[in-house]
């Protein structure tokens, strides 16, 4: 059997390319003195050419230019007017093979170059192999090497021995990777790993295939079933610490492909293999399944609260009458008596008046005390409601997860253990000693409920207790051992020997300066400057369509959206013109110009799907939301079994999002879409779709949508309306979030400086990172007369933005955690932890730790500088409008695309959810590339017709129409010849229920 190539022919290509930018061409390919001193020794320009041409090729790409092939043209040229000779030279010395070789040798040894050498070979595969074991993707263990080979002046092999040496290195790292991961196990070990792929009793699963299930209802039975897979997990034993004996990245790989695999397949494994994939699949499950019981009781928490305030809110609106019944009654009697008061008549006398009886209105008090509800009107007291449904799981949940705290909830984490021990012994009542409760973490608002006249209410002590848990996880003050979502806070960011070493070095990936002293002087000095000028403006009422009163009340005209009656003319002319499409041809026109389905390759093997067009089927069963099943029976010739093993092994996150990146460079590599924008700005916002079917149990409820469940998928779209990175997120969590997601891990050529969101993505903390990382934030901020303003210090005198201005600007608590706030932006540039993660624990309750903290201060700095931007900046507000309306323009479209299944997003796992979004921010893009194509044809069509219109108007064009598209699919009538009159088609098998 022929040896697997790891690399495609275009890595190939890649890997002896020339540089594809004008600075790398320079830097590589300009002759010093040296090299012209050497080069002009030779004689006549043919030779002088020849010498440097295969000089250059021997510095980069680092090999030595083959007889048959002619150099670069472009190489050529350059070189040429360095030598001040012409690039045809090169047809003369072209013809010279020994000469051509004889400069070759002394090349070699005038400027140190060596032959790679086949006894070095082994040399090399150990070197690679050290970075196989952390990944093992082909081209980047090449372009490793190849690096590695430059820099010690070794020429470059063929491609062929490259790609042979990295597929030695990549299969001896999977056999070290494979005795790491077995090493020390005992034959109960490998009992237990054998025991996964073995039926579970009474049920169609494996042990392995029941461990991977989610949940599909929130329930305390399902969390207690999760509970059981984690005491399955923890029962296996295995060492300590043994999935950090290899990189995450491969540990998370192997667990992949396992999960992929039937047991039968597993089974046919060599044994090290085997046990290794277990061991992988084990690790990941472990975890996994922590963090999904944390997920299950912070939604319970979240359950129970609304429980509580809906049940609080409907008995209140249920009283309403009987409340009403008793005013009136009441304000009678109020009013007799003042009236009784006021003329000095006998007061009982004057009630008796209104009142049908005393024996009425008594029984009306003690109607009305019933009715009363607590004086701060908290629904609170009605969470005992759920206490049965919370104890369910609770004892098992405590016992089996392994918290631990910081100093600062040590006092919470004593109460967790006071519940343990009560729950060991069976005990329901708290200790007689109210000393030896901890109670210091007891919030006011639960103090009424849990200090009685009887002694403290153990009930709502526990719940207090489960509710605060929950805080101080979702913060980051208590972690989980063996958690990824909830581990201690410090273990995301770079170590900290890492960054120093980074610090002293001057090497911080960030955009700041790293001295804290000279950073607040610079921005305080950029503060102070544009409060002056501000408010010499707002004096001088020179402000923008602004105007500030002397009461200092602030008034912001909103912008008129203004299209020119002759660009209308233009979008009309050029849509008659697109042609009509069907949504697949459309998808295999634009992979034909892109390639963009070269991305999605074998999970395993990293090889290209053999049938591009039953791929591309896959991925419009996502992007359409009609799903494999549906999309099997809408095409002839293929089967759900044949879309499922593809979707399996050829769809994943990194390949939605290497391929995303390929339709978004295709984009900004084209020269109409300039018109649009030139790819440094864009804009990002969220788009809701409803939950349904199963998905309406992991989907998740914002009243400012409303009291369905849904899911929300936030998109980042560039200025040329491409959309270039998506995330599937809850509806209850902040949008702001996952802004710098976006704009960090996508993997186009995007070079982003500008960001527009609208209020919902913007918070101190993302003000500040934005600023740290470089990013220029502007956020369309709703009410924005009631944004506060900070000032460097309390001497400084606006009399205008008087009412503006919110406080002053805390430096020293900047100064006092400068290091943490450095530390964070490394570890966010860098990957240590997503972004997304880091704010969302920094600014979680109760956490106000002074790290939080002084990250708001830097924010409120930046929040300062845009506010005062956006009053002197109309173009500013332009700019952000416009970029806005982009984003919401895609959504439209998305929404078209997205109208299967009611346009609900059904599936009950979270990873099938993420494919739908991924998967609809796939076809979008294709469809704004095809659309931007065929727009630039159109023009030029009008412009060969005759059709007079203005450049500047292209502008308004844009490539999110969907009229000439047709998204709904073919509809093929044949007639069945298997029925006649009176026969039915079969039922389908009722095992499948």
């Amino acid at each position: 059997m022929a040896r697997r190539s790891i690399l495609t022919a275009q890595e190939r290509q890649s890997l002896l390319a020339l540089p594809d930018n004008q600075s790398d061409f320079i830097r590589h390919y300009s002759l010093s003195e040296t090299d012209l001193s050497l080069i002009k020794q030779k004689r006549g320009n043919a030779n002088r050419l020849g010498f440097a041409v295969q000089l250059c090729y021997m510095r980069y790409p680092g090999i030595v230019l083959p007889d048959t092939q002619t150099p670069d043209r472009e190489l050529l040229k350059f070189i040429a007017t360095q030598l001040n000779c012409h690039p045809s030279d090169w047809e003369t010395y072209g013809l010279r093979e020994v000469t051509k070789r004889e400069h070759a040798l002394e090349l070699q040894r005038l400027f140190g170059f060596t032959p790679f050498a086949r006894q070095d070979y082994q040399q090399y595969v150990d070197y690679v192999t050290n970075t196989a074991i952390e990944t093992d993707k082909g081209v980047l263990l090449a372009e490793w090497l190849v690096s590695h080979l430059r820099e010690n002046k070794t020429l470059l092999p063929t491609v062929l021995v490259i790609d042979k040496l990295c597929a030695e290195a990549i299969t001896r790292a999977n056999k070290i990777i494979y005795e790491r991961l077995t090493l020390g196990l005992s034959q109960s070990h490998f009992d237990k790993l054998d025991k996964l792929l073995q039926h579970k009793e009474n049920t169609k699963f494996t042990h392995l295939g029941w461990l991977r299930q989610t949940s599909l209802k929130l329930s305390s039975t399902q969390i207690l079933t999760h509970i059981d897979r984690l005491k399955y997990y923890l029962a296996i034993d295995l060492p300590d610490g043994i999935e950090r004996r290899i990189h995450q990245n491969r540990l998370l790989k192997i667990a992949r492909e396992g999960g992929q695999m039937n047991p039968s397949d597993l089974a046919k494994f060599e044994p090290n293999r085997r046990y290794a994939t277990l061991v992988a699949l084990v690790a990941e499950g472990k975890a996994t399944v922590i963090d999904e019981i944390i997920e299950l009781h912070d939604r319970m928490i979240h359950k129970i609260f609304n429980k509580a305030k809906n049940n609080h809110r409907q008995a209140f609106a249920e009283s309403g009458k009987a409340i009403n019944e008793k005013m009136v009654l009441y304000q009678s009697v109020i009013n007799a008596l003042l009236d009784a008061k006021h003329h000095d008549l006998d007061a009982f006398s004057a009630i008796e008046k209104v009142i049908p009886s005393w024996q009425a209105l008594e029984d009306s008090a003690k109607q009305a005390e019933g009715l009363i509800q607590p004086a701060s009107f908290d629904f609170l007291p009605r969470i005992n409601d759920s206490y049965q449904t919370i104890r369910r799981y609770a004892p098992t949940m405590l016992e089996i997860l392994p918290f631990q705290a910081t100093l600062s909830s040590n006092n919470l984490m004593q109460a967790v253990e006071l519940l343990r021990d009560m729950n060991r012994q069976g005990i329901r009542k708290l200790p007689d000693n109210d000393k030896s409760i901890p109670t210091k973490f007891i919030k006011p608002r639960w103090h009424k409920l849990i200090y009685t006249d009887t002694g403290m209410d153990a009930r709502y002590y526990e719940l207090c207790v489960l509710s605060e848990l929950n805080n101080a996880l979702r913060s980051g003050d208590i972690w989980v051992q063996g958690s990824r979502q909830f581990k201690a806070f410090d273990d995301y960011l770079l170590p900290k020997d890492n960054f120093q070493t980074l610090l002293q070095s001057q090497a911080l990936p960030i955009a700041i300066n790293t001295d804290c002293k000279t950073y607040l002087n610079e921005r305080f000095a950029l503060l102070e400057q544009q409060f002056k000028l501000t408010h010499q403006l707002a004096k001088a009422n020179r402000l923008p369509d602004v105007s500030i009163t002397a009461t200092s009340e602030l008034k912001i005209t909103p912008l008129e959206a203004v299209m020119p009656k002759s660009a209308e003319d233009l979008i009309s002319q050029v849509s008659r013109l697109l042609p009509r499409v069907k949504i697949t041809d459309l998808l295999l026109e634009v992979d034909d110009w892109t390639g963009f389905s070269n991305e999605f390759t074998h999970l395993k093997t990293d090889e290209t799907a053999d049938d591009k067009t039953l791929l591309l089927t896959t991925i419009l069963s996502d992007g359409i939301n009609l799903g494999l099943t549906k999309m099997a029976e809408s095409c002839p010739g293929t089967t759900h079994n044949k879309l499922s093993w593809l979707h399996s092994w050829y769809i994943r996150d990194e390949t939605y999002t290497s391929a995303l990146a390929v339709l978004t460079n295709a984009q900004l590599a084209h020269e109409f879409a300039q018109n649009w924008g030139d790819g440094t700005s864009s804009s990002s916002d969220g788009q809701r779709f409803k939950a349904g079917s199963f998905a309406k149990n992991s989907g998740n409820i914002n009243p400012k949508y409303g009291s369905e469940p849904g899911r929300l998928i936030y998109t980042h779209v560039s200025d040329q309306y491409s959309p270039f990175h998506s995330k599937l997120i809850n509806v209850g969590i902040r949008e702001s979030t996952y802004v710098l997601d976006g704009l960090l891990y996508h993997e186009s050529d995007l070079k982003v400086e500008e960001h527009y969101t609208d209020t919902a993505g913007f918070t101190d903390h993302v003000f500040a990172l934005m600023h740290l990382l470089g990013f220029k934030f502007a956020p369309r901020i709703r009410n924005f007369k009631e944004s506060k303003l900070y000032v460097p210090n309390t001497e400084q005198s606006y009399p205008l933005l008087k009412s503006m201005i919110g406080g002053t600007i805390n430096s020293q608590r900047i100064i006092d955690n400068w290091a943490d706030i450095l530390r964070l932006a490394t570890s966010i540039k860098q990957g240590t932890a997503t972004a997304s993660l880091l704010i969302k624990k920094l600014s979680s309750y109760p956490r106000q730790n002074s790290l939080a903290q002084a990250l708001r201060e830097i924010g409120r700095i930046e929040r300062t500088l845009f506010a005062l931007a956006w009053l002197q900046d109309a173009e500013l507000r332009r700019r952000v409008q416009a970029g806005l309306n982009k984003g919401e323009a895609r959504n439209a479209l998305a929404r078209a695309v997205f109208f299967n299944r009611l346009g609900e997003i059904r599936d009950q796992s979270f990873e099938q959810q993420q494919y739908r979004a991924s998967g609809l921010n796939l076809i979008t893009a294709a469809i704004v590339l095809w659309n931007t194509v065929y727009i630039e044809r159109a023009v030029n069509a009008l412009r060969m017709s005759g059709y007079a219109f203005d450049d500047n108007h292209l502008q308004y064009l844009s490539p999110l129409g969907w009229e000439h598209i047709n998204l709904t699919g073919d509809y093929i009538w044949k007639t069945e010849t298997g029925l006649g009159n009176g026969r039915f088609r079969q039922l389908r098998n009722i095992d499948n229920f």
